[in-house]
């Protein structure tokens, strides 16, 4: 069993950046690729961004690339999303989630791969 817990989120002007933190509980939380999902009003959860679980893989929806980056610290069982170059449109409800992997390099984007979730952080980006 993972929980996981969000945080980081906010309101901030367009062009300014933003650190999102998922915190886990449990000890195999090494185990577990991690991904990055957001929701906006009246719209579908869409893939952000993803890492597997030994960090060396990492993967971006094409509307993040080159401004997010995800990264985690198995250390403190917490995962990241750095946010810069925030646009009004990356404004949504942001979730993190866990898939227990059984190889150290998969990155999974599908949220329907995921076996548990965060409650979410709101970011809002003003123009």
């Amino acid at each position: 069993q993972v929980q996981l817990v969000e945080s980081g989120g906010g309101l901030v002007q367009a062009g300014g950046s933003l650190r999102l933190s998922c915190a886990a509980s449990g000890r195999t939380f090494s185990s577990y690729a991690m991904g990055w999902f957001r929701q906006a009003p009246g719209k579908e959860r869409e893939f952000v961004a993803a890492i597997s679980w030994s960090g060396g893989n990492t993967y971006y929806a094409d509307s993040v690339k080159g401004r997010f980056t995800i990264s985690r610290d198995n250390a403190k069982n917490t995962v990241y999303l750095q946010m810069n170059s925030l646009k009004p449109e990356d404004t949504a409800v942001y979730y993190c989630a866990a898939h227990l992997s059984w190889s150290p390099e998969d990155v999974i984007p599908s949220p329907s791969e995921y076996d548990y979730w965060g409650q979410g952080t709101q970011v809002t980006v003003s123009s």
